[in-house]
């Protein structure tokens, strides 16, 4: 059944069904089975992490997750849920239809329903549970933290809400004004996993040996991360609320990715 995806959309590459402990349960031909087991195990890890900072994207109480797109520079990656403890994730070629797979994707779940379950070995964070660390305004970084080209993005854009300059050490960088210290050290973590687990996944989309990881956008019943290339080795980490125009959010944070590592850090206080 997993080949009516790659048999159906024209582009489509490949479709793995994996446990949310990382196990894979089944995979089109023509995946080695080591790549099959890599692609689970880093799809299942990128899961744990985006539901640990859903509350960077608000602090409803429907927080869960609804999907997790990567984009390459040779394809995409696509990855939903298929029941309790289980996941679907489908490759594609940068041409691919994305709302004909992601019809496809969600029939076959519903097809298959029960048959994809795959109750959790240990057990697993929901969706809906926020992380240790809440969503604190206070306790900003002393000596200021605040990258003024992020602060205008943000608020040239209806719905979005924070972003944070990750360097290539994991280490936040610089943020938008307002967020604070805990938060911005927790999201500066749960992303630098989450920008690992993205680029091992890259055979998966395509075998291209010099390919390039673009984002990872995660969505939410509430709204949506972004994690982006900011070049010399950092990336841009940003949430919106669910109505926010994503498009223009998104072509805002990629504008403005390169000048993030030239601009000075402002200087604040408490509200920085």
């Amino acid at each position: 059944m997993l080949e009516d995806i790659v048999r159906n959309v024209p582009k489509a590459r490949h479709a793995v069904l994996l446990s949310a402990d990382g196990l894979p349960r089944g995979a089109t031909e023509g995946l080695p089975a080591k790549d099959v087991r890599t692609i689970s195990a880093a799809m299942a890890g990128m899961q744990s992490l985006s539901r640990a900072i859903a509350h960077f994207a608000g602090d409803a109480d429907d927080r869960r997750w609804s999907q997790t797109i990567i984009e390459f520079s040779h394809g995409w990656i696509f990855l939903i849920g298929a029941g309790q403890g289980a996941y679907l994730a489908a490759a594609a070629a940068p041409e691919v239809d994305m709302q004909q797979i992601s019809f496809r994707m969600h029939r076959l779940v519903a097809r298959l329903g029960d048959n994809l379950t795959s109750p959790p070995r240990v057990e697993a964070g929901r969706a809906g549970a926020g992380g240790p660390v809440r969503d604190r305004q206070t306790d900003a970084f002393p000596g200021g933290f605040t990258l003024t080209a992020l602060d205008e993005a943000v608020a040239d854009v209806h719905g979005a809400r924070h972003a944070v300059l990750l360097g290539a050490d994991g280490l936040p960088r610089g943020a938008t004004s307002g967020l604070g210290r805990d938060l911005a050290d927790t999201i500066s973590a749960a992303m630098t996993g989450i920008n690992a687990y993205s680029r091992v996944t890259a055979p998966f989309a395509g075998d291209l040996p010099d390919a390039e990881w673009r984002q990872t956008v995660i969505e939410f019943e509430h709204g949506w991360i972004f994690l982006i290339a900011a070049g010399n080795g950092t990336f841009l980490a940003a949430a919106a609320d669910r109505d926010a125009d994503i498009e223009e959010f998104s072509t805002r944070l990629h504008a403005v990715a390169p000048r993030l590592n030239a601009e000075p850090v402002r200087a604040g206080g408490a509200d920085a």
